[in-house]
């Protein structure tokens, strides 16, 4: 299996869960397949923690994702729910019956143009132009190369993107994809809209079953697993569902560690206020029943608040990006992930999931803040002291948790990574003699350089701090968000731009024990208590009853004052 690695389950549950979900599994495998001779060194991140080695009965070896995933009916467009690389025994087998025959066919959607050359070829396009064909792996660790024609371009348009598995580019095992056929993707009726809904269907013995046996299959032929790591809606009934799946997550597996990521899409308008009071009510009842059974829960979103007044959506200084389509909003979030979680994904020393959310939600503190500089504005010559100087303080960081700016807010405690930067500039290179601009600019090595910038910024902030070589990538299907300004490195350039794509960046992220959840959760419970439920009879008999609500709003209001005072104010 995954020999030395303490491995992690994926649970990945909603449909903007999936567009963050596929943007997140397409840049492991890039990262998988990146060119012999990329600057980065191979195994800094250590792909058996995700993903797992198997075969098919016909002898083909897989490495694909440890992942269940939950959507509705209707949301794999041309994905077939059993993948690609295994094939169904019961489909291949002689029929019995000697009868007629009649055969009903649910007609699917059509994939892509572009997509499956990508999807038959699974490679990336390196800087020499020569696509780089990935092979399944035949032992441990990333994947050999080998050379093909590269297949055309393909830059998936606005238009053509309707769900996330229109541009997932990695084959999953035949046990990951569990469909909710009670449920619909599409139109008015069927949707699962409330909490009650989604805490419901693990409360069906069928799916209850099913989902524990998926559960067992890849956890059984684990030698280390160190927890789970749930992607979920938070705004709809999935909110429900992700609550009781941390829940049996901690019922049957005690001790392991489970962090949750509630994930909500972009800016929201007051035109709907049925839609608007759900998607209130989803995320405090996901908020509090989600912190009660995890380790650690972290919202994730590029909107500006959680409240019912729409707040507009976070900005990046190098990005342009439309946040009304979650496959913009998923691929920011998942680089944002792809960051943050490298701590727990690291070949060496790695810091495991139940000890970073012990860092994070000591005290009752287990709701987590994330940040993030999407790309790291570093420009060629420059060191990473000179731009750590020239990126201030933390209120230059984009906050990705919808609570609003962090100005005049604490932190408590902080998990912080840096990647995608040269070994050369982690130092200055001033020459002997020359005055200092700065303490990091005495700095000999780059860990003590962001080491030393995180202790000036916060002196009394726990920190634990993470600087690697590997970049984020970002080559297609990933969109094209960033300014003309970049490198296809993503370092920041002056004179006109090159005009090549960027195919990786660098990205600082953070996690943070924050007093700016004080705020947010304390006004999530004022806007709840001024709501008259009653009139909103349809959320409660969904599931939830008014009780069960009192007691929650009583719960976000404790968890809430669990922020409440500390040192070390941003600035």
């Amino acid at each position: 299996m995954a020999g030395g690695a303490r491995e992690v389950l994926t649970l990945q549950l909603g449909h903007f869960a999936g567009f963050v979900g596929a943007h997140w599994w397409n840049q492991q495998d890039a990262a998988l397949c990146a060119p012999t001779g990329a600057k980065e060194p191979p195994g800094e991140l250590c792909p058996d923690v995700l993903y797992r080695t198997g075969r098919t009965p016909h002898g083909q070896e897989t490495y694909t994702p440890r992942l269940i995933l939950m959507d509705l009916k209707g949301s794999l467009s041309s994905l077939k729910q059993e993948g690609g690389l295994y094939r169904d025994r019961q489909l291949d087998a002689a029929i019995a019956w000697q009868g007629k025959l009649t055969t009903h066919r649910e007609e699917l959607y059509p994939q892509i143009p572009g997509l499956q050359d990508l999807l038959s070829a699974e490679g990336v396009l390196s800087s020499d132009g020569i696509w780089r064909v990935k092979s399944i792996p035949s032992g441990k660790g990333p994947p050999p190369l080998t050379t093909a024609a590269a297949p055309k371009p393909f830059t998936p348009t606005e238009d053509s993107i309707r769900v996330w598995s229109d541009f997932l580019r990695v084959h999953l095992h035949p046990r990951s994809i569990c469909m909710i056929q009670k449920y619909n993707h599409d139109g008015e009726a069927g949707r699962l809209e409330a909490f009650g809904q989604g805490e419901s269907i693990l409360k069906e013995p069928r799916c209850l079953e099913d989902v524990e046996d998926r559960l067992h299959f890849y956890v059984e032929e684990c030698d280390h697993l160190q927890g789970f790591q749930i992607l979920c809606d938070l705004h709809n009934g999935f909110s429900g569902l992700g609550a009781k799946a941390a829940e049996l997550l901690r019922d049957e597996y005690s001790g392991r560690g489970i962090i949750t990521w509630g994930l909500l899409p972009g800016p929201y308008s007051r035109g709907d206020p049925l839609k608007n009071i759900y998607r209130l009510l989803n995320t405090a009842l996901g908020l509090v029943h989600m912190s009660a059974h995890s380790s650690l829960v972290c919202p994730l979103s590029l909107g500006g608040g959680l409240g019912l007044r729409p707040e507009p959506p976070v900005t990046f200084p190098h990005l342009h990006y439309d946040p009304a389509l979650p496959f913009h909003c998923g691929a920011i979030l998942a680089t944002a992930l792809d960051t943050v979680t490298a701590p727990y994904r690291l070949r060496s020393s790695p810091v495991f999931m139940a000890r970073l959310a012990d860092m994070l939600n000591f005290s009752g503190k287990k709701v987590a803040t994330a940040a993030a500089t999407i790309p790291f504005p570093l420009a060629p010559g420059q060191s990473l002291p000179d731009a750590l100087v020239q990126l201030g303080g933390a209120a230059a960081w984009t906050p990705l948790s919808a609570c609003g700016s962090p100005s005049g807010t604490c932190c408590f405690a902080q998990s912080v990574v840096l990647r995608g930067l040269d070994r050369a500039c982690h130092a200055s290179q001033l020459a002997p003699g020359t005055p200092l601009p700065s303490p990091l600019h005495a700095c000999a090595t780059g860990e003590d350089v962001l080491a030393q910038y995180l202790q000036q910024q916060q002196p009394t902030v726990r920190s634990s701090a993470h600087l690697l070589l590997a970049p984020c990538m970002v080559a297609p299907p990933y969109p094209q968000l960033f300014s003309p300004g970049l490198s296809q490195h993503g370092l920041v350039v002056d004179g006109p731009p090159s005009g090549a794509a960027v195919e990786s960046i660098p990205v600082l992220g953070a996690l943070c024990s924050s007093s700016s959840l004080n705020r947010t959760l304390g006004d999530l419970a004022r806007e709840l208590t001024k709501l008259d439920v009653r009139r909103w009879a349809s959320f409660l008999a969904a599931g939830v009853e008014q009780g069960d609500l009192d007691e929650a709003l009583q719960e976000l209001r404790s968890l809430a004052q669990c922020y409440r005072s500390g040192g070390g104010l941003v600035d």
